[in-house]
């Protein structure tokens, strides 16, 4: 058998290099070699040949063909640089890439060819170390190495487009510029946000399901965002909340002049505008595809003094879903919360998810925990809710994202809709890289502070500016003044309110009102479980 320094005298017609084609300069009696390199012996041939694939280049250096695998090197090792910057300094532009459908074909396409590149650079580089006279079974042997290492390129290529076309069909679907009556294109297409110093969204939560008719916005939650800083406070209005304003030079101003009205208590709350607004009034706004929300942010912007400019709303009923496909959060417990139940007909509820710290939740755990108000206050559910989205955003890191993004996209195609521009994506990430660097900060509006069957909007209006002075000059907490005589009613004594919530009308960072306080849970443990079915 041949091996490495072995030399042998030939017909130079039947020398030739792994293309096929004779070496040129050879002529009779020259020495069989590669290149300027004595052929290698089989074993290191299938070392280089391993060693090629996972640094493409080196199976040609070592088979002598020394431009050829520097030109290949090279190119490898900037695509790792650039890949390497993307993951680190470049995050931002990578996100903006990834929230933009042209640039995911882009990418897609690139994928496959840098693949198709990769198999030749693979194959190739077996054939240029393979030494002549290698026997059936090393020729089979190899065969089968190049056929793993190819596998090895092609898997997580092919995993790379899949993720990537989620991705797409998510920004689709989810971001797919529907009629709106309340989103104005910018006058600037190249500053989408302009001059603006703060974009505030309307987050809602719609409590639907196939045991409610309509959908119900029982979570309403305001984000202040500062486009300079990303300092964000969050304004949360109770479910309950009457007499919903609209503004004056709304077309609803003209049909609800007293605030929003839909003929009894029950259905003219805060929750129900989404749903019976525009069953009355279908077309008041023109054209657009949701005109629930349409209604709230009129609505809500108006209650709290604050121009809404975008909506989010997630569909609670697939929220459990999320949840799962996630593997579950984490949350802290620190009193009983009920699992079913209806309090306005005193129906009990058939288990409770008991105090402690830690807890790891799987999707309709986490969707209890969320809904659940028997025997407790709107204010707690609020507060739990918020909750809920601070553990989302933590258990969504880079290895649960990969590893579930598919069906994490699926998902939220299903549960999530709002009017944000695809063509806005971009610049909402730059201010989105701000915002994780800053604590969020939080505001909720609980009967301590109005009254929300007859709310002193004057109150909440002043509450809001003076909770985002601070957020936009110094960043500390704002605390809210007490109720002022001229309000529309006083404010009743204080609920008890779990230790570590956020005080009502204070700004405050999220995470406090989620922190674990023992002494309460252990109160709650010591008192035992309230009464089930």
């Amino acid at each position: 058998m041949w091996s490495p320094g072995d030399t042998e005298w030939i017909d130079p017609t039947a020398v030739r290099d792994y293309t096929g084609l004779p070496l040129a300069g050879e002529s009779r009696g020259s020495r069989r070699t590669y290149g300027r390199h004595a052929a290698p012996g089989f074993g290191s041939a299938l070392g280089y040949t391993v060693l090629g694939a996972l640094l493409p280049g080196t199976a040609f250096l070592a088979s002598g063909r020394r431009r050829l695998g520097a030109v290949v090197l090279t190119v490898f090792l900037l695509l790792l640089a650039g890949g390497v910057w993307l993951a680190t300094a470049g995050r931002g532009e990578a996100i903006r890439l990834a929230v933009d459908s042209t640039a995911l074909v882009v990418a897609i396409g690139g994928v496959v060819l840098l693949a198709l590149a990769w198999l030749v650079v693979v194959v190739g580089g077996y054939r240029a170390v393979l030494p002549r006279g290698a026997r059936g079974w090393q020729h089979a042997l190899g065969v089968l190495v190049v056929l793993l290492l190819c596998a090895g390129v092609v898997a997580p290529a092919a995993k790379v487009v899949q993720i990537a076309s989620a991705q797409r069909d998510l920004v689709d679907t989810v971001f797919a510029d529907e009629d709106s009556a309340t989103v104005t294109a910018p006058v600037d297409e190249s500053r989408p946000f302009g001059d603006k110093e703060e974009v505030n969204i309307l987050l809602l939560g719609g409590d639907g399901g196939s045991d409610r008719e309509g959908v119900r916005t029982d979570t309403v939650i305001v984000a202040n965002v500062q486009t300079d800083t990303g300092a964000t406070t969050l304004f949360s209005l109770p479910r309950n909340l009457e007499d919903l304003p609209f503004p004056a030079d709304s077309p609803l101003a003209a049909v609800y002049p007293d605030g929003f009205d839909a003929g009894s208590e029950s259905e003219s709350l805060l929750n129900a505008v989404y749903r019976n607004g525009p069953a009355a009034h279908p077309d008041i706004l023109g054209p657009t595809a949701d005109p629930g929300a349409d209604f709230l942010k009129l609505g809500v912007g108006e209650a709290l003094g604050l121009h809404i400019d975008y909506y989010v709303l997630v569909n609670l009923d697939g929220f459990s879903r999320l949840v799962d496909a996630l593997g579950g959060i984490t949350v802290n417990v620190n009193y009983y919360v009920p699992i079913g139940g209806e309090p306005t007909l005193g129906t009990l509820p058939d288990d409770y998810i008991a105090p402690g710290p830690d807890q790891r939740m799987d999707g309709p755990t986490a969707l209890a925990y969320s809904r659940g108000r028997f025997g407790l206050t709107d204010y707690q559910r609020m507060d739990r809710q918020r909750c809920v989205l601070n553990a989302i955003v933590k258990a969504a890191n880079p290895v649960t994202l990969l590893t579930r993004f598919q069906e994490l996209a699926a998902t939220t195609q299903d549960i999530v809709s709002t009017d944000v521009p695809q063509d806005l994506l971009g610049d909402v990430v730059d201010v989105a890289m701000k915002v994780k660097d800053n604590a969020i900060r939080s505001v909720v509006f609980d009967d301590t502070v109005i009254r929300p069957a007859y709310p002193d909007y004057g109150l909440i209006r002043t509450l809001v500016q003076q909770a985002l002075a601070p957020a936009t000059d110094t960043g500390s907490t704002a605390s809210a003044p007490a109720p002022s005589s001229s309000s529309a009613a006083p404010a009743p004594p204080a609920p008890s309110t779990p230790a570590g919530n956020t005080a009502a009308g204070s700004a405050d960072t999220v995470t406090d009102a989620c922190a674990y306080d023992p002494v309460q849970a252990q109160a709650a443990l010591a008192a035992g479980e309230p009464p089930t079915r």
